[in-house]
Order: C-alpha cells, then sequence, then structure tokens
C-alpha cells in the first residue's frame, strides 16, 4: 500500500493506492480515497495534508498486518460478471495440505524427480490426486478439474497426470517405506501390534486380465477384482499395502509384505493380528519367531464351531470361567449368571493347545506341530447381539418362504437362505415336482450354541486382558476399507494399465493416512461424516485485490481446526497477504523429515 495523488487545476487530491494483477496486467488500484488537500485540512485541522494521507496509508498497512483492515468492496446491480472468471474457491484443502508436507510427502518426490528424467511438477500432482481424493473423489480427468477449485491452483495439465502415475507405481515400495520412517519421526508408532487383513475392489470390465482376475467379490458382484492387503497399527494409521490378483487365496499375501515390512520399514518386533481367514499354518509358523534379529507373535480368530470335539466341549463347558478384572482366582458358571447384573461383564478361560499344519515352503511343505494358547471369552452382552442379528435374518428367511423361495446352493455364513430348507420327495420316498420349504430350526438350535462365545489363538504368553484388548481393536481395519470404498470411492476402478491401477491405489492409501492424522489432530472427537462435508464447504469468494471472503458457516468444527493447525480464516475477509502467508504455513512441515 502506498499514497497516490491526482493534481487537479486549483487542488490536489490524495488517496491510498496498490498494484494488483489482473488476467497477468499489473494495475493500480484505490483502497481508500482521503480527499483533496482543502477537504482535509479543514476536516482534520491539519495545515499539511500530504503528511497527514502518508501517516494514514502507514495506519492502514498496520491495520491489514494486524488483521484489522477494512475493505470497501463497490458491487453494482448493472455490471455483468467478467466472462468465464473463477470466483469462488475451496480452502478445506489446506489442512490436507499441511498434514500432506508435514509427512515429507514433497521431500520424496523431490528425491523421486531426481530420478527421473520428467518435466512436471511431481509434488503438485500427487498432492493434487491426495486432496481431491479425500475432497471430491472422481476419475483421474475429474481430479484434474476439480484441483481448479483450490485458493492454489494447478501447475499441470491433465497428460502429466498419466504419465505421473507410471512413477508413482514404480515408486510404490519407495514411497510406502519413506512415508513410514518420516511418520515415525514425526511421532512413535504404535506398532506393537499390527493388524492384518484383505478386501477387494471390482472393475467395470468383462474379461479377466492382468490382476483383474473373478475372484469371491466383497460386494458379491460378478465382475474381474483385484485384491489388497493391509497393514494397519495400533492407532488405526495405515502401515504398508500390497495388491494381488483377485483370486489369489488371501492366506499366501500376508507373509510377502510381512517380509518387504521387515527389511524396508525397520521393524523386527511386532505381533500380528489377522482374522480366522488368514490365520494358516504357514502364516502362524512365520509369527512364531524369537531370534538375535527380532521377535514376532501372532493373534488370531478362531471360530470355536471349526475346533476340534474335545475343544468345543471345553470351550462350551458351564464351569471354569474367570472374571476379566476379577484378581482373586474365584471361577464362575455361565448357568449361574444374572442376565442384569452380569450383561457388561467378560468372562473367559484358557488353555495351551497343540495343532498340526502344513508348513508351505518353497521346496513344497511340510508338517509341523504348532503349541498356542487357545483363550476363550463369553459375554451376555455379545450373546445378546449375535440373536439379535440372527432374529432379524430369520425374519427375512421367512419372507423368502412366503414369497416361495426354495432352498439351492451353498449358503453363505450371515445369508439368511441358510435357515431355509426344501424337501423335494413324497412321502413314498419317490422324486416330486412340487417341491416345499420351510425354516430349519436345527440349524438355528446349532448356531444359537455357540451365542456369546468368541476365541482367539495366540502364540503370546501374556496376560489374558492385554491379548483381548490387542484383539478388539482389529474392527478399525475394517474401517479404513469402508472409507477407502465409501468416502473416497475407490470402487468401481476404471483405470486398465497394471501400473495405473497400481498407482490409484497409492493415491488412496496416502489419503487414508493423511485423513487419519487429520482426526488424531482434531483428537478423534469428529466423524468422517462430520469433518468431510465441513473440508468440501469451506468455500471462499476472491475479491481481486483486497482478500477472499468465506462463505461457509462457521461452527464448533471449524473452529477446531483453526485451533489444532495454527491458522484462521473464519473472519469476514482474508487479506490476500494473510492468505499467502497460510499457504506457507501449511507448506512448511512439522520437522526436518528426510526423502
Amino acid at each position: 500500500m502506498r499514497l497516490g495523488w491526482t493534481t487537479g487545476r486549483y487542488s490536489i487530491t490524495y488517496r491510498a493506492v496498490k498494484t494488483v494483477r489482473i488476467n497477468g496486467k499489473n494495475k493500480t488500484q484505490i483502497v481508500k480515497s482521503f480527499g483533496s488537500e482543502k477537504y482535509i485540512c479543514e476536516t482534520y485541522g491539519v495545515t499539511d495534508a500530504k503528511a497527514w494521507a502518508r501517516e494514514q496509508v502507514r495506519l492502514i498497512n498496520r491495520a491489514e498486518r494486524e488483521d484489522s483492515a477494512k475493505f470497501n468492496i463497490g458491487l453494482c446491480a448493472g455490471t455483468d460478471l467478467v466472462m468465464n472468471e473463477q470466483r469462488r474457491f475451496n480452502g478445506g484443502y489446506l489442512f490436507l495440505q499441511d498434514i500432506y508436507y508435514g509427512l515429507g510427502l514433497d521431500k520424496i518426490c523431490r528425491a523421486i524427480s531426481g530420478r527421473h528424467p520428467f518435466g512436471y511438477d511431481l509434488n503438485n500432482i500427487l498432492s493434487r490426486l491426495i486432496y481431491t481424493r479425500i475432497l471430491f473423489p472422481s476419475s483421474k480427468k475429474s481430479s484434474f478439474e476439480e484441483s481448479k477449485r483450490f485458493l492454489e491452483q494447478p501447475s499441470f495439465q491433465l497428460h502429466d497426470i498419466y504419465r505421473a502415475l507410471s512413477v508413482i507405481a514404480e515408486e510404490s515400495d519407495y514411497i510406502q517405506g519413506r512415508l513410514f520412517k518420516n511418520s515415525a519421526a514425526i511421532q512413535k508408532r504404535n506398532t506393537q501390534v499390527i493388524y492384518y487383513d484383505c478386501t477387494n475392489f471390482y472393475f467395470e470390465i468383462d474379461a479377466a486380465e492382468d490382476d483383474k482376475q473373478f475372484g469371491r467379490s466383497k460386494e458379491n458382484r460378478p465382475l474381474p477384482i483385484v485384491g489388497m492387503g493391509l497393514f494397519m497399527d495400533m492407532d488405526g494409521i495405515p502401515i504398508s499395502f500390497s495388491i494381488f490378483p483377485g483370486n489369489r487365496n488371501e492366506q499366501m499375501t500376508l507373509i510377502p509384505l510381512e517380509e518387504k515390512m521387515l527389511s524396508g520399514f525397520d521393524m523386527s518386533k511386532f505381533i500380528v493380528c489377522t482374522d480366522a481367514g488368514l490365520s494358516s499354518a504357514t502364516n502362524r509358523a512365520f509369527n512364531s519367531y524369537d531370534g538375535c534379529d527380532g521377535t514376532r507373535g501372532y493373534i488370531t480368530a478362531q471360530p470355536v464351531k471349526t475346533l476340534k470335539k474335545f475343544l468345543q466341549d471345553w470351550c462350551l463347558a458351564d464351569d471354569g470361567w474367570f472374571l476379566d478384572g476379577d484378581e482373586s482366582g474365584k471361577k464362575y458358571k455361565i448357568s449361574e449368571l444374572d442376565d442384569k447384573e452380569d450383561r457388561d461383564k467378560i468372562f473367559y478361560k484358557t488353555r495351551w493347545i497343540k495343532e498340526e499344519g502344513i508348513i508351505h515352503t518353497d521346496n513344497g511343505g511340510r508338517k509341523e506341530t504348532i503349541e498356542q494358547k487357545l483363550i476363550v471369552s463369553y459375554s451376555i452382552k455379545y450373546r445378546s447381539f449375535q440373536r439379535r442379528v440372527r432374529e432379524g435374518q430369520i425374519e427375512r428367511a421367512e419372507k423368502l418362504v412366503e414369497d416361495g423361495y426354495t432352498s439351492a446352493g451353498k449358503k453363505k455364513q450371515n445369508d439368511p437362505k441358510r435357515f431355509i430348507k426344501t424337501d423335494y420327495a413324497t412321502k413314498d420316498g419317490e422324486a416330486a415336482e412340487i417341491s416345499a420349504s420351510c425354516i430349519d430350526r436345527s440349524v438355528i438350535e446349532t448356531e444359537e450354541k455357540y451365542d456369546g462365545f468368541y476365541a482367539v489363538c495366540t502364540s503370546l504368553d501374556e496376560s489374558i486382558p492385554n491379548i483381548v484388548k490387542a484383539n478388539r481393536r482389529r474392527w478399525e481395519i475394517e474401517e479404513c476399507f469402508r472409507i477407502m470404498k465409501t468416502d473416497f470411492e475407490a470402487r468401481p476402478v476404471y483405470l486398465k494399465r497394471q501400473d495405473r491401477i497400481t498407482a490409484h491405489f497409492i493415491t488412496c492409501f496416502i489419503a487414508l493416512i493423511v485423513y487419519r492424522y487429520l482426526e488424531k489432530k482434531l483428537e478423534n472427537k469428529y466423524t468422517i461424516d462430520q469433518i468431510l462435508p465441513a473440508l468440501q464447504e469451506m468455500d471462499f469468494i476472491k475479491y481481486e485485490g483486497k482478500g477472499y471472503q468465506p462463505v461457509y458457516t462457521r461452527t464448533e468444527l471449524t473452529d477446531a481446526l483453526h485451533e489444532a493447525f495454527g491458522f484462521c480464516t473464519s473472519k469476514q475477509i482474508v487479506p490476500i497477504a494473510k492468505m499467502r502467508n497460510i499457504f506457507s504455513q501449511t507448506k512448511k512441515g512439522w520437522c526436518n523429515v528426510h526423502p
């Protein structure tokens, strides 16, 4: 801001002016007019109008620096808007940008750029792919258009995105390993227990190709899929992932990804927690390790109904139960529990068991005996939950019977059709063309035997409450998959080339990490259904040469965001210089992480 004046025939008029750049040209803009020399002297009782005006300019500059500047925005009802001029911009991405740079992703991109002969700005591309995946998930082409909504405009073209995807895919292992080490340098990662699970993503194509193969889809869609294996720490933050063909056995994906983490992530001591579907004998044996270079253990869910008969009888026995938190050593009987008084209590029993399994190696397989601790717990609350879910499934099964459904084929574990049986024979045992369906009560009775019971197997000789507590957090990895699929719209995948498909999932993986750290910055007080709409709606109207006017609703959540990240945009107007300072602040990073 500076002092300007015009000399007329009889007097000089003073004003505060500034130079702004509009449409690539520098223009002088009047910020405030002070009036003529005569008017200033008579109105304000001064003798030197120029000195007075210069002082006013100094005060305006100081007020602007102190965030108390006042702007006169002149709007005319008869003036048309400028054709194709963008005036509305999103600023919600600034909070994501703060985390992106805090994790050192800009330095990772710089290191990658030094190894490849391309001319585009990889950091600008990757950051925009991350921000749009979280805020405005869509195709890569749409992401390019959506990135133009941000206060800071993209410095690349659409074809640069597709070229960058191949580089991102090639550097997948480096990105994952470096990102983990950067995050650990900022804040110690909680990796005493790490959780592993798999999911799959479908493609809108008819024929299988490359890793896109027909397999068992989580969404029950008859389309080619790829699988994803994901490791997560105890804070719900992803560690590493891998993509594998949709027809591959998920049990075979754990060890390769774990070996990559052991060699590239400087991880040597941890406990792997999985569900029952991933707990093969080979995986259990691999994670039963105690050597000079580290230790590994496992905790895995163990369905009671798949145990041997004598172990089932032991699990379901009425006596021999201990109460979690009761150090007296008293034993309880399930039949003597009170449904109200003992509803929120957890009872358990434990024993060591031996299990023979086939350990798969490069030279084939060998039999090996695995010694592990079996822990079974019982909860009245969990029993009630299971029965409430089953009652709903039985109601749906009864409706299917009324509609004439006939049972056929293999039924899935949670499919209501498993309760339906169909008779196809006459009283004489002859084949009948007419069938009759009904509810199979024997299936219901069999399932009810296991209500309230939950078992895990582990190689650890730890306290029971600690093992149970660690296993309970396994649901968070399911939430990671839900966020990727539902909120980040990672499926269906429309890319065709294998390398670009890999790059797509890398951006989803990084987006998930960035979002999880955003939750942590907000102290996990808000849900994703609250956070994402708030960021999406944080729009600003730009006034050339003046600043940005927020057009979002200020709420407790927006205040929490500003407090957590150390800057504020909830003002009547944010001056241009102030907004530039915010841009710079969000790119400083949290510490000196290395690429």
